[in-house]
């Protein structure tokens, strides 16, 4: 059951293990991460959504309701002070350090921390319960929890490496979320002994010698353009664009990507 409103601030530990008390229920949240702002929406908080960055693009309607407050690096502190919030989320990865001290000296911030599916779960369901939305956010997480289960493992993976960035080549390699989301899709990532998400050079995709290559729809914009490109340094490999929100958002986008994963499968 949604904990009853009160007056007294609900002090709860965030995904960094930070103590915070938050105003219970908050009423003006400011969302500095995308995943997060349409998680915000689909537990039926949009109207207390007071700001977000310029990258939350889903739903369409929070661009509408809520004052953009600059990037997920780059805050506008004079229009997040303007909204008055009495609870700002962020993400570790996602926001920067020096920026998340700043507001947290004078506002509640509670951080997620993702890395894993069982992360962004919990990451759902302690959202809820802060927010007073605790039914619906248990929901979406069983939810997203039985969609995952109902994805068996392949029994031989395809070998691939996952592409987020053009001039410099980037990949997303071991200790990313993208990394888990690409061996539950079935694909063994050829960066996953590297870490994180570091430059390489076209030798090395010959090298790594992948069976497919996945261009991300973000944060760079590959498309059908960019497959030549790839195709000449690694003629056998298979190209794919990829729709990256459903291998990178963390939120309630992940309701459709067991789904998108069985249709990559299939293909």
């Amino acid at each position: 059951m949604n904990l009853p409103e009160s007056v007294i601030p609900l002090t709860v530990t965030d995904q960094m293990d930070r103590r915070v008390a938050v105003p219970f229920p908050p009423r003006r949240i400011v969302s500095l991460v995308p995943s997060q702002t349409e998680l915000l929406f689909d537990l039926g908080l949009g109207e207390r959504v007071m700001g977000i960055t310029k990258f939350c693009i889903h739903p369409a309607e929070a661009r509408q309701s809520a004052t953009v407050i600059g990037g997920t690096k780059n805050f506008d502190f004079d229009k997040i002070d303007a909204l008055r919030p009495d609870l700002i989320i962020g993400n570790k990865e996602e926001n920067y350090q020096a920026g998340i001290e700043q507001l947290a000296e004078k506002y509640p911030v509670w951080m997620s921390d993702i890395s894993t599916l069982p992360d962004s779960l919990s990451m759902i369901r302690r959202v809820g319960l802060l927010t007073g939305r605790q039914e619906a956010a248990d929901a979406l997480a069983t939810e997203i929890a039985a969609s995952f289960v109902a994805l068996p493992p392949m029994a031989k993976p395809v070998s691939a490496a996952y592409f987020i960035w053009r001039k410099p080549y980037m990949v997303s390699a071991g200790g990313t979320f993208i990394d888990e989301m690409l061996a539950r899709a079935g694909f063994q990532n050829v960066f996953s002994h590297l870490g994180r998400y570091p430059e390489i050079t076209p030798k090395q995709l010959q090298t790594a010698a992948p069976q497919q290559i996945l261009l991300s729809s973000e944060p760079y914009p590959f498309g059908e353009k960019h497959v030549a490109e790839f195709q000449e340094i690694c003629p056998t490999a298979s190209i794919r664009i990829v729709d990256g929100e459903l291998f990178s958002w963390y939120g309630s986008r992940l309701r459709h990507s067991a789904a998108y994963f069985r249709e990559l499968r299939a293909r």
